[in-house]
Order: structure tokens, then C-alpha cells, then sequence
């Protein structure tokens, strides 16, 4: 029961700072969409709205990750995978009415220079997603210096390319981002071990 109400709560203040942003969501909201009371919410969290932010970072990051590296470990080609990565978030918008699809973004714009546990924790999940997009691009051939640059490159125009969309309630920037995404990835990996792809062969049938 712990376990299920401290889920609650996170999934709870998840979906309400994707709606409404950090500052806009509060303890009080928090407590009636879980539901939980206020008092269970301090008992998980007594650090409050903050501790809460950092746990809904650290969730929402770890499931972002592992959603990146199952769709591209399906593709067949690896600069085509960052394409289907964007396509797939415009379909998420569009499904979701253009609500804030990933609340990581949105509370460290808010809240980074002002709160340093939740800056160090969301600079540790985008680094995390750098990392994992870096890994992907050595694994196809890219090399190592290169590869991190243009995950960072990656990382920077997933968090640009939704705050776009929504703004402009269209998919086109992501598209867009796409589009521009391709021929990088795959002039990176062209210029990188011609035994690339074969690694990259080995690490997904393993």
C-alpha cells in the first residue's frame, strides 16, 4: 500500500506539472488528484513540492531513456531511428492535445536557477539521455567526440522541438527537427569505423 500511494502521488504531480508547470501546481492539488493527504504526501516527500519535483525528474527521466533506446534498437538504420524518435513525439502531441509530454523540461526552465536539488537532478537525467544517445551513435560507427556532440545536439532539439510544437500547436518543427536530424547521424556514422555497424549488430542480438 506505501509503495502504491507513493506511486500515486509522483504520477499525480507528473501529470499536473504537465498541465499547469511547476509553480502552477500545489500540494493541495497534488493531494485531491492522487488522492492522498497531505500528511502522506510529507511522509513520502518531506521535502515537499521540491522532493516531489526531483522524484517526478528521476521517474520521467529513467522511462524517457528506456523509450529512446527500445526504438532505436528496432531500427534498421540508425539515422533513420533519431527521425522515427521525432515522429513519434509529434504523434504523442498530437494524441495528447499538446500537453507537455515530458515535465522535466518545463520544471528546470522554471525552477534550475533557484532550486539547486532539482537542477542537479534534472542535468543528471539530460546528461543521462546524452549519454544514451551518444552510446547508440558509437555503437553505429559514429566516433566517440563526435557522437556526444551530436547527442547533446539530439538532447537540445527534442526540448526545443516540443516546446515549438506546442507553442504552434503543429508537429512541423518536429518534423522539421527530423528531417534536419537524418543526414547528421548519418554523415557521423559514415565518417566513423567502418566496423560500427557490425558492433552495433552484436550488442541488439545479444
Amino acid at each position: 500500500m506505501a509503495s502504491s500511494t507513493r506511486e500515486r502521488i509522483v504520477t499525480a504531480t507528473s501529470e499536473l506539472i504537465r498541465r499547469y508547470g511547476y509553480n502552477g501546481t500545489s500540494l493541495s492539488q497534488v493531494s485531491k488528484a492522487a488522492p492522498a493527504t497531505i500528511g502522506s504526501i510529507y511522509h513520502f516527500f518531506p521535502g515537499g513540492k521540491e522532493a516531489l519535483a526531483v522524484a517526478v525528474i528521476e521517474s520521467t527521466g529513467s522511462v524517457y531513456r528506456q523509450l529512446f533506446e527500445s526504438i532505436v534498437a528496432e531500427a534498421d538504420d540508425p539515422a533513420a531511428a533519431f527521425s522515427h524518435f521525432f515522429d513519434q513525439a509529434g504523434q504523442l502531441l498530437i494524441e495528447t492535445d499538446y500537453i507537455d509530454p515530458c515535465p522535466i523540461g518545463t520544471i528546470a526552465r522554471e525552477v534550475a536557477s533557484t532550486s539547486e536539488p532539482i537542477r542537479r537532478v534534472a542535468d543528471a537525467v539530460f546528461d543521462s539521455w546524452v549519454e544514451a544517445a551518444s552510446d547508440f551513435l558509437v555503437h553505429s560507427g559514429a566516433q566517440p567526440s563526435e557522437a556526444h556532440d551530436l547527442a547533446t545536439l539530439f538532447v537540445t532539439m527534442t526540448e526545443g522541438g516540443f516546446i515549438l510544437s506546442r507553442t504552434k500547436r503543429s508537429i512541423e518543427p518536429l518534423l522539421a527537427v527530423a528531417r534536419a536530424t537524418n543526414p547528421l547521424v548519418a554523415s557521423a556514422i559514415s565518417a566513423g569505423s567502418p566496423t560500427g555497424r557490425a558492433r552495433l549488430d552484436a550488442r541488439v542480438n545479444r
